[in-house]
């Protein structure tokens, strides 16, 4: 399927979306107990702190992540590189709650923010006729680390200080990332493209937009209406879990098992929805996206069961997959490819943005009395008014023929 350069290009995205789990909210999460003890805060301490370290994260990385339009890719990772590595050094050291709010920032602007950047854009940007299963198979990395990493730390945080943990994951991201970039795309450049003489459009016919352009124009902001509505309703819920588990009356251990259920329900549409965006297109994708996570929220509305909690999170991970791809190759198909890295910096900063709206809107639904039921009508609600809007423009969503 894949060949020389191209398959490059493929391992390049596995491992920066699989490195980028470092400043995912379910790894750092995993520290929250040890972070809070050390520091004697509270759980809603740490989630405002986690909120709006968030949030700036988010603002940085629409100004640093066009820059991936201007430098060589190499020489990009590289400096992503290193700046997960200093923010993993950094997160080691922390010893108050100002040191834990610039932690939090650097993570989540390194990890969740520039190293996903830096997989998608290159992706992207590189494939053509393949980019849905090219990105498909990107982001396997993330899937493959959040299936083996938090075991890993769970059994390691037994035997190991948290602290030093976090140096040594320093330690092996600089130590690999830069090797591995260097041998996978030090020879690829900014106008490097698959070769493909088999495409719907030439890009040369496509007209190229930049940022300032897209942001003009509304379909863009009814297009993301609908791709915001996972990380932020998503986020939510991991985040409350224990809430949920609560209203629902179900075991302390429930949620955590039907997690299973999500990962192997997100890998299967990963696999399946790279093949559909290469002979359908994402735009013709793009209106199904959001209806596994609006049915989710059918389920935990009407139905209390235990079981009720593998439907719901296996339907959320249908959600997860679809969108991880759409998110990238649905810009790349209607805006060129030109000045994508542009473009996926703003949308990736609003993603981020999302999670940190989702996590605080979530938390004041439930401190002023909202039942998990009421909360999941205001979701549905939400997601349903999207996917209407997309309906109406969903013929408008080809690219602009110069």
């Amino acid at each position: 399927m894949f060949k020389s350069l191209s398959l490059k290009v493929i391992i390049f995205g596995f491992i920066f979306t699989f490195f980028s789990s470092f400043g995912q909210s379910y790894f750092i999460g995993l520290f929250n107990s040890s972070i809070r003890e050390t520091l004697s805060i509270s759980h809603g301490q740490f989630g405002s702190i986690y909120a709006s370290a968030t949030l700036c994260s988010s603002f940085l990385l629409i100004w640093v992540g066009k820059k991936i339009d201007d430098i060589n890719i190499f020489k990009f990772a590289v400096l992503v590189a290193i700046l997960l590595s200093f923010s993993c050094f950094f997160f080691s050291k922390i010893s108050s709650v100002i040191f834990l709010f610039f932690g939090i920032f650097l993570m989540r602007f390194s990890g969740q923010g520039m190293m996903t950047h830096t997989a998608t854009t290159t992706v992207s940007r590189y494939f053509t006729k393949t980019r849905g299963k090219a990105l498909s198979a990107g982001w396997f990395g993330l899937s493959a680390a959040e299936f083996i990493l938090p075991v890993l730390i769970v059994y390691l945080l037994a035997t190991i200080e948290w602290r030093n943990i976090w140096l040594i994951i320093s330690i092996s991201v600089l130590v690999f990332l830069p090797a591995a970039s260097y041998f996978l795309v030090n020879n690829l450049k900014l106008d490097s493209r698959e070769n493909s003489d088999n495409r719907e459009f030439k890009d040369d016919k496509i007209k190229q937009w930049k940022r300032i352009e897209i942001i003009k124009d509304y379909r863009f902001y009814i297009i993301c209406s609908s791709m915001l509505a996972m990380p932020s309703i998503a986020t939510g819920i991991f985040v409350y879990q224990s809430f949920i588990t609560t209203s629902k009356g179900w075991g302390p251990y429930i949620i955590a098992q039907s997690f299973m259920s999500y990962s192997m329900c997100s890998v299967i549409t990963l696999l399946i929805s790279g093949f559909l965006i290469d002979k359908f297109t994402s735009r013709k994708l793009l209106i199904y996206m959001n209806i596994p996570l609006a049915l989710s929220t059918f389920v935990i509305i009407y139905f209390n069961t235990p079981i009720t909690a593998f439907i719901f999170l296996g339907l959320i991970g249908v959600t997860n997959g679809l969108a991880n791809i759409l998110g990238s190759s649905t810009w790349a198909e209607i805006y060129g490819v030109k000045y994508i890295g542009s473009i996926k910096a703003l949308t990736t900063a609003l993603m981020v943005f999302a999670t940190a709206f989702g996590t605080a809107l979530f938390g004041v639904l439930i401190d002023n009395g909202f039942t998990i039921e009421k909360i999941a009508v205001v979701s549905g609600i939400y997601i349903l008014l999207s996917i209407v809007l997309l309906f109406f423009i969903r013929k408008k969503l080809n690219p602009t023929i110069i």
